[in-house]
């Protein structure tokens, strides 16, 4: 009988907070499949990086593992950077079958996550302010995908038509647009009394704590209006039953990742010159460098110029018979220069 393990893939923060939070996520996974065994690993910064967690399951004799990206939504780094891992990993141990499962996606069990935090949120405030006065603002993290930045639209939509909301808004922590601040401004001129900011986040990090920084600064600006800092995502049970899900898919020939509107297979608006891109991962040089923690600790600081957390531009390849050859390179984001996008982050760089 074929002994088959478990790999949650994560991106890896230098929030040493972040890591920890991936961890408890980890711990509620084994707990939810007893009957395999779950190793963990990060793409980038923090350790153990992925290889270390297929070592691991290699050398417990395990022949096949199932493999899920600890990601909410499908860009580069659930779409290219983890599959390169895990691809060049079963080259070089053909002995072992990596099966890959998709992203966690818009799902039912994420909306009621998703519910009970802004539901916290409203719960902790205080006074009465009615649903109709008052204005959800959904932050994502933020992608060089476009498809991705939809998908946090759409949850934004399905959550304020769920509550009944006054009105709601999405923005952006980084690499697209509108980002927090220029859309919290936005959101202010529209006229509702309170405004709730929901990071659709997994884990905290550098971003997180940046969206609710910007939302005290915008806050300050307009007494006028109440803001709700809501919790992100974390370890909630419903989030664990979904990645638990995730795993079993793999096995039930139900994982359905959806490409229809991907930007390496699809001709999409503003994207047309990266359909067929090879697939490659260029997290190599930021592999297991440590938290920022570690740096009093002797490890070695290597920015590369890089947001922690930060959604990076990659080839990527679906197999589709396309035959491109381009050597390691990254396509730069079509709306790099937009006002209330990327270039209003420099000061963070």
């Amino acid at each position: 009988m074929t002994k088959t393990g478990v790999m949650v893939c994560g991106h890896g923060s230098r929030d040493p907070e972040a890591v920890r939070e991936f961890d408890s996520v980890a711990r509620g996974i084994r707990e939810r499949l007893p009957h395999y065994e779950v190793e963990s690993g990060f793409l980038e910064f923090a350790t153990p990086i992925i290889r270390d967690g297929l070592d691991r399951l290699r050398e417990s004799s395990h022949e096949r593992v199932l493999a899920v990206p600890g990601m909410l939504f499908a860009a580069g780094h659930a779409k290219n950077d983890i599959p390169s891992v895990l691809s060049t990993y079963q080259a070089r141990h053909p002995g072992m079958e990596i099966l890959y499962g998709r992203e966690l996606a818009i799902d039912g069990k994420l909306l009621g996550a998703a519910g009970a935090r802004i539901r916290e949120a409203l719960e902790a405030a205080e006074g009465e302010v009615p649903l109709a006065e008052t204005l959800l603002m959904v932050v994502g993290r933020g992608a060089s995908d476009p498809d991705a930045n939809s998908n946090v639209a759409k949850v934004m939509r399905l959550l304020w038509e769920g509550f009944g909301f006054g009105w709601g808004e999405t923005c952006y922590s980084g690499v697209t647009f509108p980002l927090v601040e220029p859309g919290l401004e936005h959101a202010a001129k529209l006229g509702y009394r309170r405004i709730v900011v929901f990071p659709y986040f997994l884990f905290t990090g550098v971003l997180v704590k940046r969206i609710y920084d910007y939302t005290d600064q915008v806050a300050a600006r307009h007494p006028e209006i109440e803001f709700l800092k809501a919790p992100y995502l974390s370890d909630h049970p419903l989030v664990l039953d979904s990645f638990a899900e995730r795993v079993d898919e793999i096995l039930t020939g139900e994982n359905l990742m959806n490409c229809k509107l991907c930007k390496y297979r699809e001709q999409i608006l503003g994207f047309e010159a990266e359909v067929g891109l090879p697939q490659e991962s260029h997290h190599h040089h930021v592999e297991g460098i440590g938290t920022d923690a570690d740096k009093g600790n002797g490890h070695h600081d290597h920015h590369h110029g890089h947001h922690d957390e930060h959604d990076h531009d990659h080839g990527h390849s679906h197999g589709d018979g396309h035959s491109h050859g381009h050597g390691h390179h990254h396509h730069s984001y079509p709306h790099a220069d937009h006002p209330h996008g990327p270039r209003s982050m420099k000061k963070w760089a």
